[in-house]
């Protein structure tokens, strides 16, 4: 269990931005979930030891079945640290059936001042043995471009 998935980028932000983008509910309904899925967060308390459950909704099902139910993962997310602006630590946990997504995921995010922008890295230790790692990094790679297109100011 030493495996850590792991993505980066540079947003042309600030890191206050970035943070604030983190903690914010209608910020991370709009841009956390990667491509092929929508968001929407049922409860939130954005404090350390508060949290929100996160229902992701596959948009096309059929090739990627659910961890919860064949269209849906949700997931319950706590804040473990919040140091602003320069960090969040979310843990994670699947409601599912399957053992294989069982356990507490440490989601990681560290946001560092990089020229004009800041370069954000995600990493996250103790993924469930059920998701795949190349998919995973793939997906934190979805939700990075995502947010740079949130926070990010338009042409």
């Amino acid at each position: 269990m030493n495996r850590i998935d792991r993505a980066s980028r540079t947003i042309a932000a600030a890191p206050a931005a970035i943070y604030d983008a983190l903690l914010d509910r209608e910020a991370l309904e709009a841009w956390l979930p990667p491509d092929g899925m929508r968001g929407r967060i049922e409860r939130w308390d954005p404090r350390p030891g508060g949290g929100f459950r996160m229902v992701l909704t596959y948009l096309d099902p059929s090739g990627s079945p659910g961890k919860t139910s064949d269209a849906t993962d949700v997931v319950d997310v706590g804040f473990a640290d919040l140091v602003r602006p320069a960090r969040v630590v979310q843990t994670a946990v699947f409601r599912a059936d399957d053992p294989a997504y069982a356990g507490t995921m440490t989601m990681t995010w560290h946001l560092a001042a990089a020229g004009d922008g800041t370069e954000v890295t995600v990493t996250a230790t103790g993924v469930p043995s059920g998701i795949d790692q190349a998919d995973h990094e793939a997906g934190i790679a979805s939700s990075l471009a995502n947010l740079a297109s949130y926070v990010e100011p338009g042409d």
